[in-house]
């Protein structure tokens, strides 16, 4: 038997919080739960799985802004969790009703926790319960793999496997691809449902729909649908379709193998990354469709969540209608992109703000290249991208990005430190700095003050004044103040001479050691 949300509100463990269902109350009269967890984390929802039933404490969401609110509740309904449950008390006096309303909105039960309870006692009382009803569905979530493996075997079409995961789940079920379009569905009791149309279903309230990602090598493929209909184990569902995964995978391997273009986009990534010989890439660039004399960039993708951030990145390579390769290793996406050949610097311009626009994920760093001629040039662009990744991560660099953005960062902005770090060593570039700004680094040392780092604004602000107090967040006073000193530490003035470009190569150079 299904432990539903009400249970888990009658608990005695939560029940002492005086739960009350701010929104969604008749989704949350149906909803089923898979587990419940607990998290201040606001950009969660990619590490659920979706049945949950999420707990908080609220202070993160009472520093957070309107927008962040709502987008947390959208995410959270996108996953497909059972319910959120906020506590309310001095850091959240009350649920905003922006939150309210999105949560109604998107059907996602929003439960307000009017008393303080333990939540480790809350989970390790309701999960034992959970666990125990989880065998059941397991064995029998097994015995759906094992029927649609045997269905595999046989040669029996997509439709044929999907409905035994439609006849044993009680529910529609369609596969679609990564476009939405639909590539097989199967609805229960009927084998033969070759087709179906999945949008023939009742209102919200009738079903629930769970989605499951399908990835082949990686690579996100398909995205599994099953809509569930009210009164039906959705845990079952959720449980046997996340098993059928990779069935799904090698059926749609056999039938859909990847084109040519495809492998040899991967081959020439990791050809330009282990930096093979011109000749070779040439080859292997003309078989991926990539011109071998065209203006080209290299980018990295560093993410701990890589899959959910993939899609994104090569939906918005392609969208210019110009080549372009990716490859995934560990936790790191390569991809190589053609420009405009009429305005490649333009057209690169354009893909940054393209990535920058992406939404920003946890533990997500992005590097885009400096601009190369052609596929030969390709393994430069690769490293100066992998360098400027390290570059931007040395202490005392700004951060990069806003609240909301993908942070991605630019090799361009990086070109002098890159050549120094090409030309120089470390023990060269440590001299230069001395010989540049000896003075200003003892006094910062013997009177813990930040005149390097207000010397490395102003120059990077173009020498204005008014613009580096705004950054600095000083008052200008105090910033002519600031500059005074540092000019009696540095020898003068340096504007108008030619100490100025020394003295800003060797802030920047700073910053690496």
């Amino acid at each position: 038997m299904s432990i539903r949300l009400e249970d888990a509100l009658n608990h005695p463990t939560l029940a002492a919080a005086d739960p009350v269902i701010r929104a969604a109350a008749r989704a949350a009269a149906q909803a089923q739960l898979r587990w419940i967890h607990s998290s201040e984390i606001i950009d969660i929802a990619p590490l659920l799985a979706g049945g949950e039933l999420l707990l908080t404490g609220g202070e993160a969401l009472a520093l957070a802004s309107e927008e962040r609110r709502i987008n947390y509740v959208r995410q959270l309904a996108e996953r497909g969790i059972a319910a959120v449950a906020i506590e309310t008390g001095d850091a959240l006096p009350s649920l905003p009703s922006s939150m309210v309303a999105a949560a109604e909105a998107a059907g996602l039960p929003l439960i307000e926790l009017r008393r303080v309870v333990p939540f480790v006692g809350v989970m390790q009382s309701i999960n034992s319960m959970l666990v125990s009803d989880s065998v059941s569905q397991l064995r029998r979530a097994d015995e759906a793999s094992h029927a649609m493996a045997v269905e595999l075997a046989h040669g029996g079409s997509l439709d044929r496997i999907l409905a035994v995961l439609a006849g044993i789940t009680h529910s529609e079920v369609t596969l679609t691809s990564t476009t939405g379009a639909t590539l097989a569905s199967a609805a229960p009791g009927n084998a033969e449902a070759a087709g179906a149309d999945s949008s023939a279903v009742g209102p919200q309230e009738q079903a629930r729909l769970i989605r499951i990602e399908v990835p082949i090598r990686g690579i996100l493929a398909a995205q599994l649908l099953l809509r569930v209909p009210s009164g039906e184990d959705e845990n079952l569902a959720r449980t046997a379709g996340n098993r059928s995964v990779d069935i799904l995978a090698l059926a749609l391997l056999q039938r859909m193998s990847p084109g040519l273009k495809e492998v040899a986009g991967a081959a020439l990534l990791r050809a330009i990354d282990s930096g093979s010989q011109a000749w070779r890439l040439q080859q292997l660039a003309s078989a991926a469709g990539i011109p071998a004399a065209a203006p080209l960039v290299a980018l990295v993708v560093r993410s701990d969540m890589l899959q959910q951030l993939r899609a994104s990145v090569e939906q918005l390579l392609s969208r210019g209608a110009q080549p372009c390769a990716t490859y995934v290793d560990n936790a790191e996406l390569l991809a190589v992109a053609v420009l405009s050949g009429d305005s490649p610097r333009e057209s690169r311009l354009a893909l940054l703000a393209g990535l920058r626009a992406l939404p920003a994920l946890a533990g997500t760093l992005v590097a885009v290249g400096p601009l190369a001629d052609g596929i030969s040039d390709a393994p430069w662009s690769l490293s100066e991208t992998r360098l400027t990744l390290e570059l931007a991560g040395a202490p005392g660099r700004p951060q990069t990005g806003s609240s909301g953005q993908c942070p991605v960062i630019d090799s361009e902005a990086f070109a002098v430190e890159r050549l120094a770090v090409g030309s120089l060593d470390s023990d060269q570039r440590r001299n230069f700095v001395r010989q540049q700004l000896g003075a200003v680094l003892d006094h910062d040392a013997q009177r813990n003050s930040r005149l390097l780092g207000t010397l490395a604004t102003w120059l990077d602000s173009g020498c204005n004044t008014a613009q580096a107090a705004r950054e600095l967040h000083v008052e200008r006073q105090s910033m002519h103040q600031r500059l005074q000193r540092i000019f009696e530490l540095c020898g003068g003035d340096p504007r108008g001479t030619g100490r100025l470009a020394a003295l800003h190569l060797a802030a920047r150079l700073a910053r690496l050691d």
